[in-house]
């Protein structure tokens, strides 16, 4: 297994790496996020990738997810886990809360969220019935176990286009439709990892409750606070992770 972190809000840097070198990749599709960090994490070396970049300049429908995906896999990387930060619409789903969705729903539009679409090659299909790696889902729930800390088990993921927050009717709207987080990054990039042939999976931080659903409005005073208290969690379930992951 050769490992790669996807760093979202609150995590562009991946503190704990040692022995860290940096590498620009070129890519068919462009330039990734931001120079990719390899380096050693338990004794054992991944790869970072701080999706927004490393100052977070980058909005969510301005990545380039095919160049993110195309250069790991350039550099040999086999699984990912994606650390994203999402809005919490089930009573399950309150802030600060961990979670491993085995879901998802995509409501973003005029993404490149395909590696499939030149006329040289026949038309692929990818199963995407289980978009998540059930792996390395597991994986994660173990790794949290071993730190103490709870994770929600599952939890379908509605991924909208940002950079805007969501309204209230549409948050009622993607709960109707089966949604119990909601985020802005988690698609294309699960179907371009599963196109890759990459074994994916994600961690969510929720970091507030979706419009409508707690009090008041949501602001940015609080999805910091939440990722602040949150975050260290994540780190710590990534550390145990990697641990694990060297007995296979």
């Amino acid at each position: 297994m050769r490992l790669a972190v996807i760093g979202g809000s609150g995590l562009g840097r991946l503190e704990e790496l040692k022995d860290v070198r940096r590498e620009v990749v070129s890519t068919p599709y462009g330039t990734p996020s931001a120079p990719l960090a390899i380096g050693q994490l338990e004794g054992q070396e991944i790869v970072f990738l701080a999706r927004h970049g490393e100052e977070h300049t980058i909005p969510p429908h301005r990545i380039n997810y095919r160049a993110n995906l195309a250069a790991l896999k350039q550099l040999g990387v086999t699984h990912v886990l994606a650390v994203a930060t999402v809005g919490g619409i089930t009573p399950k789903m309150a802030p600060q809360t961990l979670v491993v969705p085995d879901q998802l729903i995509d409501y973003t539009y005029g993404r490149a969220h395909t590696f499939f679409e030149t006329g040289n090659s026949p038309v692929t299909h990818v199963d995407f019935t289980y978009p998540y790696s059930q792996e390395l889902r597991c994986k994660l729930i173990e790794a949290a176990t071993v730190c103490g800390l709870k994770v929600v088990d599952g939890g379908c993921y509605g991924c909208t286009q940002g950079p805007r927050l969501e309204t209230a009717a549409e948050i009622r709207r993607m709960e109707g439709d089966g949604c119990d987080l909601v985020g802005m990054t988690g698609m294309p990039e699960a179907a371009l990892a599963r196109e890759l042939e990459l074994e994916y999976a994600s961690l969510g931080l929720v970091v507030n409750w979706a419009a409508g659903k707690g009090e008041g409005v949501v602001t940015m005073a609080q999805i910091q606070a939440n990722l602040a208290a949150g975050m260290g969690k994540v780190r710590q379930i990534l550390k145990a992770f990697v641990q694990l992951g060297q007995g296979t």
